[in-house]
């Protein structure tokens, strides 16, 4: 989704110079041109036809406002945006910061992909809105932290960022489902570098290291029925003694109450049981050894409790940009 040659071509054409040449004797004089009309507000009727991906930001605006009219739980709010998503193509990499900054070309939004995060990070701040430009500005307050926009402040690592700076909306109660004797792993993480090799940008920041808990993908079907309606899911995937969230995605209720994971994943938005994931996963790890690849493993899931009581953080004040 490429917004800026339509902004750019706007913008050329609003500062365009006046000619210097008088008009001919014989011309007409052109009439007079009207600013265009806003563009009305859909019916709500003709909205909840489509897909939140099929929409444009006009008619998404619109949903989001009924949708805050129509569901006052925010969990059921949550499942239900997001499974108003399903059938969303899958792009992976989809999102980045331009027109704001300009390391690379990939927008701020995108309402007709997702990737897992992007899909989560938009479920959540659209139940959370009432309007467009309320969920733009709260897509900004999740997916940044303190909401100041930038490479350098996005949250790049799933569980040392994102789970860290999103604490006001979920906390992790991995540690709590997996018991005493839970498995955990130990991350290294080096911004800088990552934010020079990744981003061509310098930044002064220390290497931070960390001890993470999961629960193991045996122990799922266990502890499932703790598990709430809007919780955040981290997928553990496993490789050469490492271990890291390599996908997300959210818990949502099925017809009996049993807990299903919604996520976005190649090819497209899907929902399925945790059984399900688990044993598609299974499938690529025996394929990948037949094939005598390394890939990676499933490993389990920790997972990150909806608060109960949201109070969403302001914005930092949004710094003057440097050289």
């Amino acid at each position: 989704m490429r917004f800026a040659p339509l902004i750019f071509a706007a913008a050329l054409a609003g500062c365009a110079s006046q000619s210097t040449l008088p008009p001919a004797a014989t011309s007409t004089p052109a009439p007079a041109t009207t600013p265009a009309a806003p563009t009305a507000a859909p019916p709500i009727e003709a909205v909840l036809q489509k897909q939140i991906f099929q929409m444009t930001p006009v008619e998404a605006g619109r949903y989001v406002a009924w949708a805050q009219q129509a569901e006052p739980d925010l969990r059921k709010r949550i499942a239900a945006i997001g499974r108003k998503n399903l059938g969303q193509p899958y792009v992976l990499n989809l999102l980045g910061e331009f027109p704001f900054e300009v390391h690379d070309d990939l927008p701020m939004f995108s309402l007709q992909q997702s990737d897992c995060v992007v899909f989560a990070e938009h479920t959540y701040a659209m139940a959370l809105s009432r309007s467009w430009e309320e969920f733009f500005w709260m897509l900004q307050r999740i997916r940044y932290r303190d909401g100041v926009i930038g490479v350098a402040t996005r949250n790049h690592y799933t569980e040392m960022d994102w789970n860290v700076a999103n604490r006001w909306l979920v906390t992790d109660v991995s540690a709590a489902l997996a018991g005493a004797n839970g498995p955990s792993y130990a991350m290294r993480v080096d911004r800088a570098r990552f934010l020079k090799t990744r981003h061509n940008t310098e930044r002064a920041i220390p290497v931070e290291t960390s001890r993470q808990t999961y629960v193991p993908k045996e122990q799922v079907a266990a502890i499932a029925s703790q598990l709430q309606e809007g919780d955040f899911v981290n997928v553990i995937s496993t490789r050469n003694g490492e271990h890291w969230a390599s996908h997300v995605g959210l818990v949502v209720l099925g017809p009996n109450g049993e807990r299903h994971f919604l996520h976005s994943q190649e090819p497209k938005v899907r929902e399925e049981s945790f059984d399900s994931f688990i044993a598609r996963a299974a499938e690529r790890e025996a394929r990948n050894a037949r094939e005598g690849k390394n890939g990676q493993r499933l490993a389990g899931f920790k997972f990150l409790r909806l608060n109960d009581n949201i109070v969403v953080p302001p914005m930092a004040p949004q710094p003057r940009p440097g050289t």
